[in-house]
């Protein structure tokens, strides 16, 4: 499979995490392709920021699935799946966001989950998609660590440690068997709070790319141009 990530801010450095954690949960012989926006913002924390990066968005997705046929399935790398009704609606090739795919794997793994996201702006847009994906009711509480996302890209900010505070909290109060981080800036955090805390933590980066393989190449007939209609018209 090939399958194409784009990060929808324009911070590289954190397309480079999601793409080193990306390929870390592909399956040997799974192409990934990491993108970023060129124009946007540099973090997207709430609607607004979300709205504004919509535009940059569109654009290098289109250019892309223009550019290569090759593409199977497509991961929007941005835990509020900024632009994903609108991308599955116009697209025919799978589209998958990091949040949708953090909770579908959570609500497999455990009756009741919690979401650790970044800043409290976040928190109506996560629950907005979850009522949306009819996951709502299985989520324990949608939790912010108050990080500013580009804190997660400075190694001398405490970021860490108020995430780690955030889970401690939600395993003592929120009676929960999965929890969820809530940023793809979070993604190479997954595994050691998974040891940390001993329950399932779930990076939305990784669940998405295993989703997408789950569903496997695109098997088309020639007449359906796998690239639907242009974004953004």
């Amino acid at each position: 499979m090939h399958i194409l990530v784009v990060n929808p801010n324009t911070t590289k450095s954190m397309t480079d995490k999601i793409g080193a954690a990306a390929r870390k949960a592909a399956s040997f012989g799974t192409l990934i392709t990491a993108l970023t926006s060129r124009r946007g913002p540099s973090a997207i924390q709430g609607r607004e920021d979300g709205a504004n990066a919509l535009p940059g968005l569109y654009e290098v997705i289109n250019e892309t699935l223009d550019a290569d046929p090759t593409i199977d399935a497509l991961v929007i790398a941005c835990f509020d799946d900024t632009g994903l009704w609108e991308l599955k609606a116009r697209l025919a090739i799978p589209v998958l966001g990091v949040g949708e795919a953090g909770y579908i794997v959570a609500a497999v793994l455990a009756h009741r989950f919690s979401v650790v996201t970044t800043l409290s702006v976040s928190i109506p847009v996560l629950e907005e998609n979850l009522q949306r994906q009819g996951l709502f009711e299985r989520c324990a509480r949608v939790r912010a660590s108050e990080v500013p996302v580009l804190d997660l890209e400075d190694p001398a900010s405490d970021a860490r440690s108020k995430i780690e505070a955030e889970i401690a909290a939600a395993l003592a109060e929120d009676d929960i068997g999965a929890l969820v981080l809530g940023c793809a800036g979070m993604a190479d955090l997954a595994d050691e709070l998974t040891k940390t805390f001993g329950l399932p933590v779930i990076d939305g980066v990784a669940a998405a790319v295993r989703l997408a393989e789950a569903l496997g190449p695109a098997d088309v007939g020639p007449e359906m141009d796998l690239r639907s209609q242009k974004l953004g018209g």
